[in-house]
Protein backbone atom coordinates (compact mmCIF):
# COMPACT_ATOMS: atom_id res chain seq x y z
CA UNK A 1 0.00 0.00 0.00
CA UNK A 2 2.73 2.44 0.99
CA UNK A 3 4.75 1.54 -2.10
CA UNK A 4 1.80 2.19 -4.39
CA UNK A 5 1.28 5.59 -2.79
CA UNK A 6 4.99 6.40 -3.17
CA UNK A 7 4.86 5.41 -6.86
CA UNK A 8 2.01 7.86 -7.44
CA UNK A 9 3.70 10.63 -5.44
CA UNK A 10 6.99 10.12 -7.28
CA UNK A 11 5.40 10.25 -10.73
CA UNK A 12 3.20 13.27 -9.98
CA UNK A 13 6.02 15.15 -8.25
CA UNK A 14 8.45 14.29 -11.05
CA UNK A 15 6.13 15.53 -13.78
CA UNK A 16 5.25 18.80 -12.01
CA UNK A 17 8.53 19.62 -10.21
CA UNK A 18 10.06 21.94 -12.87
CA UNK A 19 7.05 24.27 -12.54
CA UNK A 20 7.64 24.76 -8.81
CA UNK A 21 11.44 24.51 -8.46
CA UNK A 22 14.56 25.38 -10.41
CA UNK A 23 14.80 22.59 -13.04
CA UNK A 24 18.60 22.22 -12.86
CA UNK A 25 18.46 21.74 -9.10
CA UNK A 26 15.75 19.08 -9.42
CA UNK A 27 17.79 17.32 -12.13
CA UNK A 28 20.73 17.20 -9.73
CA UNK A 29 18.48 15.60 -7.11
CA UNK A 30 17.24 13.02 -9.63
CA UNK A 31 20.81 12.06 -10.55
CA UNK A 32 21.72 11.55 -6.90
CA UNK A 33 18.47 9.68 -6.28
CA UNK A 34 19.37 7.19 -9.02
CA UNK A 35 22.90 6.97 -7.63
CA UNK A 36 21.52 6.20 -4.15
CA UNK A 37 19.17 3.55 -5.57
CA UNK A 38 22.12 1.90 -7.29
CA UNK A 39 24.11 1.89 -4.06
CA UNK A 40 21.13 0.55 -2.10
CA UNK A 41 20.90 -2.43 -4.44
CA UNK A 42 24.35 -3.50 -3.28
CA UNK A 43 24.19 -2.66 0.43
CA UNK A 44 20.49 -3.03 1.15
CA UNK A 45 19.88 -6.24 -0.80
CA UNK A 46 23.26 -7.99 -0.87
CA UNK A 47 24.81 -6.64 2.31
CA UNK A 48 27.99 -5.35 0.66
CA UNK A 49 29.19 -1.94 1.86
CA UNK A 50 31.12 -0.23 -0.93
CA UNK A 51 33.14 2.92 -0.29
CA UNK A 52 34.10 3.12 -3.95
CA UNK A 53 30.89 3.89 -5.81
CA UNK A 54 32.08 7.43 -6.53
CA UNK A 55 34.52 5.85 -9.00
CA UNK A 56 31.62 4.71 -11.21
CA UNK A 57 29.67 7.93 -10.72
CA UNK A 58 32.63 10.22 -11.49
CA UNK A 59 34.36 7.98 -14.02
CA UNK A 60 31.23 7.72 -16.16
CA UNK A 61 30.84 11.51 -16.00
CA UNK A 62 34.32 12.04 -17.44
CA UNK A 63 33.91 9.41 -20.16
CA UNK A 64 30.48 10.70 -21.20
CA UNK A 65 31.73 14.29 -21.24
CA UNK A 66 34.80 13.38 -23.31
CA UNK A 67 32.98 11.39 -25.99
CA UNK A 68 30.30 14.07 -26.33
CA UNK A 69 32.69 17.01 -26.40
CA UNK A 70 35.64 15.55 -28.37
CA UNK A 71 34.22 12.64 -30.35
CA UNK A 72 30.93 14.33 -31.21
CA UNK A 73 28.64 11.69 -29.70
CA UNK A 74 24.98 12.57 -29.17
CA UNK A 75 24.03 13.18 -25.51
CA UNK A 76 22.10 9.92 -25.25
CA UNK A 77 24.89 7.88 -26.82
CA UNK A 78 27.42 9.66 -24.61
CA UNK A 79 25.45 8.84 -21.47
CA UNK A 80 25.15 5.20 -22.52
CA UNK A 81 28.90 5.11 -23.22
CA UNK A 82 29.57 6.42 -19.72
CA UNK A 83 27.27 3.76 -18.25
CA UNK A 84 29.04 1.08 -20.30
CA UNK A 85 32.38 2.27 -18.95
CA UNK A 86 31.01 2.01 -15.39
CA UNK A 87 29.78 -1.50 -16.16
CA UNK A 88 33.25 -2.64 -17.29
CA UNK A 89 34.89 -0.89 -14.35
CA UNK A 90 32.34 -2.50 -12.01
CA UNK A 91 33.17 -5.95 -13.40
CA UNK A 92 36.87 -5.36 -12.69
CA UNK A 93 36.29 -3.91 -9.22
CA UNK A 94 33.78 -6.61 -8.36
CA UNK A 95 36.04 -9.44 -9.49
CA UNK A 96 38.79 -8.13 -7.22
CA UNK A 97 36.61 -7.31 -4.21
CA UNK A 98 33.72 -9.77 -3.82
CA UNK A 99 35.89 -12.54 -2.39
CA UNK A 100 36.24 -10.44 0.75
CA UNK A 101 33.57 -9.44 3.23
CA UNK A 102 32.86 -6.70 5.74
CA UNK A 103 35.51 -4.08 6.33
CA UNK A 104 37.94 -5.79 3.94
CA UNK A 105 35.49 -5.47 1.06
CA UNK A 106 34.85 -1.82 1.92
CA UNK A 107 38.57 -1.00 2.09
CA UNK A 108 39.32 -2.73 -1.23
CA UNK A 109 36.59 -0.75 -3.00
CA UNK A 110 37.86 2.46 -1.39
CA UNK A 111 41.45 1.76 -2.51
CA UNK A 112 40.36 0.99 -6.08
CA UNK A 113 38.22 4.13 -6.17
CA UNK A 114 41.17 6.24 -5.06
CA UNK A 115 43.10 4.95 -8.07
CA UNK A 116 40.34 6.25 -10.34
CA UNK A 117 40.34 9.55 -8.46
CA UNK A 118 44.06 10.09 -8.99
CA UNK A 119 43.74 9.07 -12.64
CA UNK A 120 41.01 11.70 -13.03
CA UNK A 121 43.39 14.19 -11.43
CA UNK A 122 46.36 13.36 -13.67
CA UNK A 123 45.04 12.31 -17.09
CA UNK A 124 45.23 15.13 -19.65
CA UNK A 125 41.68 14.93 -21.00
CA UNK A 126 40.03 15.33 -17.57
CA UNK A 127 41.21 18.90 -16.97
CA UNK A 128 42.72 18.04 -13.58
CA UNK A 129 41.44 20.18 -10.72
CA UNK A 130 39.53 22.38 -13.18
CA UNK A 131 37.43 19.46 -14.36
CA UNK A 132 36.12 18.71 -17.85
CA UNK A 133 34.30 21.85 -18.93
CA UNK A 134 32.15 22.87 -21.87
CA UNK A 135 30.29 19.60 -22.41
CA UNK A 136 27.58 20.39 -25.00
CA UNK A 137 24.04 19.23 -24.34
CA UNK A 138 23.35 18.99 -28.05
CA UNK A 139 20.17 17.52 -29.51
CA UNK A 140 18.27 14.40 -28.57
CA UNK A 141 17.48 12.19 -31.58
CA UNK A 142 18.87 14.93 -33.79
CA UNK A 143 16.03 17.44 -33.39
CA UNK A 144 15.09 17.88 -29.70
CA UNK A 145 17.11 20.77 -28.28
CA UNK A 146 18.38 19.87 -24.82
CA UNK A 147 19.65 23.38 -24.15
CA UNK A 148 16.08 24.15 -23.12
CA UNK A 149 15.95 23.50 -19.36
CA UNK A 150 12.42 22.09 -19.40
CA UNK A 151 13.20 19.67 -22.23
CA UNK A 152 16.41 18.62 -20.51
CA UNK A 153 14.53 18.04 -17.28
CA UNK A 154 12.06 15.57 -18.79
CA UNK A 155 14.94 13.80 -20.55
CA UNK A 156 16.68 13.38 -17.17
CA UNK A 157 13.43 12.32 -15.51
CA UNK A 158 12.95 9.66 -18.18
CA UNK A 159 16.48 8.35 -17.58
CA UNK A 160 15.80 8.27 -13.84
CA UNK A 161 12.58 6.30 -14.35
CA UNK A 162 14.32 3.79 -16.63
CA UNK A 163 17.15 3.28 -14.13
CA UNK A 164 14.74 3.09 -11.20
CA UNK A 165 12.56 0.51 -12.98
CA UNK A 166 15.63 -1.62 -13.80
CA UNK A 167 16.63 -1.62 -10.13
CA UNK A 168 13.02 -2.25 -9.03
CA UNK A 169 12.73 -5.21 -11.40
CA UNK A 170 16.08 -6.58 -10.27
CA UNK A 171 14.98 -6.50 -6.63
CA UNK A 172 11.55 -8.05 -7.31
CA UNK A 173 12.78 -11.01 -9.34
CA UNK A 174 14.08 -14.50 -8.54
CA UNK A 175 17.56 -13.04 -8.89
CA UNK A 176 16.70 -10.43 -6.25
CA UNK A 177 15.35 -13.12 -3.93
CA UNK A 178 18.67 -14.94 -4.13
CA UNK A 179 20.52 -11.70 -3.36
CA UNK A 180 18.44 -11.22 -0.22
CA UNK A 181 19.05 -14.84 0.77
CA UNK A 182 22.79 -14.19 0.47
CA UNK A 183 22.43 -11.09 2.63
CA UNK A 184 20.52 -12.96 5.33
CA UNK A 185 22.62 -16.14 5.42
CA UNK A 186 25.39 -16.54 2.87
CA UNK A 187 26.45 -19.96 4.17
CA UNK A 188 22.92 -21.32 3.74
CA UNK A 189 22.65 -19.92 0.20
CA UNK A 190 25.96 -21.60 -0.61
CA UNK A 191 24.76 -24.91 0.85
CA UNK A 192 21.66 -24.73 -1.37
CA UNK A 193 23.90 -24.78 -4.43
CA UNK A 194 23.94 -21.11 -5.42
CA UNK A 195 27.15 -19.70 -6.84
CA UNK A 196 27.31 -16.87 -4.31
CA UNK A 197 30.31 -15.10 -5.83
CA UNK A 198 28.67 -15.03 -9.24
CA UNK A 199 25.47 -13.50 -7.87
CA UNK A 200 27.47 -10.92 -5.91
CA UNK A 201 29.46 -10.00 -9.00
CA UNK A 202 26.34 -9.61 -11.13
CA UNK A 203 24.72 -7.40 -8.48
CA UNK A 204 27.90 -5.33 -8.22
CA UNK A 205 28.00 -4.80 -11.99
CA UNK A 206 24.31 -3.77 -12.15
CA UNK A 207 24.84 -1.36 -9.26
CA UNK A 208 27.96 0.12 -10.88
CA UNK A 209 26.19 0.53 -14.22
CA UNK A 210 23.26 2.42 -12.70
CA UNK A 211 25.67 4.61 -10.70
CA UNK A 212 27.51 5.35 -13.95
CA UNK A 213 24.23 6.18 -15.67
CA UNK A 214 23.52 8.74 -12.94
CA UNK A 215 27.01 10.25 -13.12
CA UNK A 216 27.01 10.52 -16.92
CA UNK A 217 23.59 12.19 -16.86
CA UNK A 218 24.75 14.68 -14.24
CA UNK A 219 27.73 15.64 -16.43
CA UNK A 220 25.42 16.47 -19.33
CA UNK A 221 23.05 18.42 -17.07
CA UNK A 222 25.79 20.69 -15.73
CA UNK A 223 27.93 20.51 -18.90
CA UNK A 224 30.79 19.83 -16.53
CA UNK A 225 32.51 16.76 -15.03
CA UNK A 226 33.93 17.72 -11.64
CA UNK A 227 36.73 16.02 -9.75
CA UNK A 228 34.54 15.94 -6.64
CA UNK A 229 32.25 13.42 -8.35
CA UNK A 230 35.03 10.81 -8.10
CA UNK A 231 36.06 11.75 -4.55
CA UNK A 232 35.52 9.33 -1.65
CA UNK A 233 33.32 11.95 0.07
CA UNK A 234 30.72 11.44 -2.67
CA UNK A 235 30.59 7.76 -1.68
CA UNK A 236 30.00 8.88 1.90
CA UNK A 237 27.18 11.18 0.87
CA UNK A 238 25.34 8.41 -0.97
CA UNK A 239 25.67 6.17 2.10
CA UNK A 240 24.09 8.96 4.17
CA UNK A 241 21.24 9.33 1.66
CA UNK A 242 20.53 5.61 1.68
CA UNK A 243 20.55 5.21 5.45
CA UNK A 244 18.41 8.29 6.12
CA UNK A 245 15.83 7.27 3.50
CA UNK A 246 15.70 3.62 4.41
CA UNK A 247 18.25 0.89 3.75
CA UNK A 248 16.80 -2.10 1.94
CA UNK A 249 13.66 -0.27 0.81
CA UNK A 250 12.80 0.56 -2.79
CA UNK A 251 11.92 4.22 -2.30
CA UNK A 252 14.13 4.96 0.68
CA UNK A 253 17.17 6.09 -1.33
CA UNK A 254 14.99 8.46 -3.40
CA UNK A 255 13.56 10.08 -0.27
CA UNK A 256 17.01 10.23 1.32
CA UNK A 257 18.58 11.82 -1.75
CA UNK A 258 15.84 14.45 -1.97
CA UNK A 259 16.10 15.24 1.74
CA UNK A 260 19.90 15.39 1.99
CA UNK A 261 20.27 17.21 -1.32
CA UNK A 262 17.65 19.80 -0.39
CA UNK A 263 19.19 20.35 3.03
CA UNK A 264 22.67 20.79 1.54
CA UNK A 265 21.27 23.38 -0.84
CA UNK A 266 19.28 25.28 1.78
CA UNK A 267 22.13 25.25 4.30
CA UNK A 268 24.75 26.29 1.76
CA UNK A 269 25.13 29.68 3.43
CA UNK A 270 26.69 27.96 6.47
CA UNK A 271 29.76 26.97 4.43
CA UNK A 272 31.81 24.08 5.84
CA UNK A 273 29.37 23.81 8.77
CA UNK A 274 26.95 22.09 6.41
CA UNK A 275 28.78 18.79 6.92
CA UNK A 276 28.52 19.16 10.70
CA UNK A 277 24.80 19.90 10.49
CA UNK A 278 24.21 16.96 8.15
CA UNK A 279 26.19 14.75 10.52
CA UNK A 280 23.96 15.73 13.44
CA UNK A 281 20.85 15.11 11.33
CA UNK A 282 22.25 11.71 10.36
CA UNK A 283 22.83 10.74 14.01
CA UNK A 284 19.34 11.87 14.99
CA UNK A 285 17.74 9.95 12.11
CA UNK A 286 19.68 6.77 12.91
CA UNK A 287 18.71 6.96 16.59
CA UNK A 288 15.08 7.94 15.93
CA UNK A 289 14.33 6.12 12.65
CA UNK A 290 16.52 3.03 12.77
CA UNK A 291 14.96 1.70 9.57
CA UNK A 292 15.12 5.06 7.82
CA UNK A 293 12.16 7.25 6.94
CA UNK A 294 10.54 4.91 4.43
CA UNK A 295 11.42 1.85 6.51
CA UNK A 296 9.59 3.29 9.51
CA UNK A 297 6.58 4.19 7.36
CA UNK A 298 6.42 0.60 6.08
CA UNK A 299 6.68 -0.74 9.65
CA UNK A 300 3.84 1.48 10.85
CA UNK A 301 1.71 0.45 7.85
CA UNK A 302 2.26 -3.24 8.60
CA UNK A 303 1.28 -2.69 12.27
CA UNK A 304 -2.00 -1.09 11.23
Amino acid sequence: MINRALWIIMLVAGLTAPFFAYPVFVMDLLCFALFACAFNLLLGYVGLLSFGHAAFFGGAAYIAGHVIKVWGFSPLLGILTGAAFAMVLGAIFGYLAIRRQGIYFAMITLALAQIIYFMALQLPFTGGENGLQGIPRGNLLGFIDLNNSLTMYYFVFAIFLVGFCIIHRTIHSPFGEVLQAIRENEARALSLGYDVDRFKLQAFVISATMAGLAGATKAVVFQFAALTSAHWQTSGEVILMTLVGGLGTVFGPVVGALLVGSLSHELGSFGSWVQVILGVIFVVCVLTFRRGIVGELERLTRKR
